[in-house]
């Protein structure tokens, strides 16, 4: 598996990775992909990674500026990880929050990757 940045060219198969993971999931009102696209266009997805496998995208993960009830800055919140279903319950997404957050010099917290300073 290669974890790399989203490029211009990834958007079509990372829109097709997350209506096809939340295809059959329960609680989805199958928006997760209108949601990204729309932190995209607002320039608001500070990480946006893809998981490629055999040169097929098969997964997607993305972090925004979050701001804490306090007012507290500089922490990142990650939404749902998009896997295709054939890759999910694999344990991928831990391993890929893991490397992100070290990789950022954060600390790895449920629901967060913290603070990047």
């Amino acid at each position: 598996m290669i974890l790399r940045k989203e490029m211009a060219a990834d958007i079509e198969a990372t829109t097709e990775v997350t209506i096809a993971a939340f295809k059959n999931h329960p609680i989805s009102n199958h928006t997760e992909q209108f949601i990204i696209n729309t932190l995209r266009d607002a320039d608001a997805l500070t990480i946006s990674l893809v998981a490629e496998i055999d040169g097929r995208v098969v997964g997607h993960i993305a972090f925004s500026p979050v701001i804490i009830s306090d007012g507290t800055k500089d922490w990142y919140g990650w939404g749902r990880f998009f896997l295709l279903p054939d890759y999910q319950k694999q344990g991928m997404l831990w391993v890929i929050v893991a490397a992100v957050a070290m990789a950022n010099g954060g600390q790895l917290e449920r629901g967060r990757v913290g603070r990047t300073r």
